[in-house]
């Protein structure tokens, strides 16, 4: 919506306040980044002003994740049958080069046109879709066996989050195999994929959401750890 329909938001903006209120921190996304260029942009300029929110850049710490260990943030989009794209791998790669955690954002649909019915001249919308941790961990593992540099192995080892802040949050870990039968309940959901530099005191919070905390504590000590507890 905001990227197609930035005039409709901003009509009027010159000679009344208008509030635009977002999920998560307004300047996480380019999109509204790109709508506060075109305040400057306007004749006569639209002042703005900001109000930073809660993010999920911020509330995943809740993990036991540290922030500061955290690389580029990638997003994973719902794959259909003839469109995959797996340019998020990169990223990843680039990433696990450094040992970092790669914090993956998860597709929302929300009022999506149906393509069928617009070649038949008709608007409908799809019904609201979010992608889920389970989704998002099947689609990493399908683009593994794709690429196979190893980045998203099936034991790689991942945190999958729903309803941060809430009180029905959920937090989830385990491998990219176990997550992608994980069943995390309503959206929102977002995953990050564990950095091989991954510290002892990181492992030591981050087991306790395990789906099987022996073989959690396994490959963190044989992959995560350099060998030592």
């Amino acid at each position: 919506m905001v990227e197609s329909k930035s005039d409709e938001i901003l009509a009027g903006a010159d000679e009344k306040d208008i509030a635009f209120l977002v999920v998560g921190d307004p300047f996480s996304a380019t999109t509204h980044t790109d709508l506060a260029l075109r305040c400057r942009q306007h004749a006569p300029p639209i002042p703005t002003r900001t109000l930073p929110n809660a993010s999920i850049l911020t509330a995943v710490g809740a993990t036991g994740l540290s922030l500061y260990t955290f690389g580029q943030t990638v997003s994973m989009v719902f794959f259909t049958e003839s469109w995959k794209p797996s340019s998020f791998y990169d990223r990843v790669a680039e990433n696990a080069g450094l040992g970092l955690h790669t914090l993956v954002l998860l597709d929302i649909k929300v009022k999506e046109p149906d393509l069928k019915a617009m070649a038949r001249g008709k608007i409908v919308y799809e019904p609201p879709r979010f992608m889920t941790v389970a989704q998002c961990a099947s689609q990493m593992l399908e683009v593994e066996d794709e690429r196979k540099q190893g980045v998203c192995r099936q034991q790689s080892l991942a945190v999958g989050v729903a309803r941060l802040g809430s009180e029905e949050q959920q937090i989830v870990a385990g491998t990219l195999e176990e997550l992608s039968d994980a069943d995390l309940g309503p959206p929102l959901h977002s995953l990050v994929l564990c950095g091989v530099k991954m510290h002892e005191m990181e492992w030591e919070y981050v087991r306790e959401f395990a789906v099987d905390q022996a073989n959690f504590d396994e490959i963190w000590k044989r992959d995560y750890s350099g060998g030592s507890v």
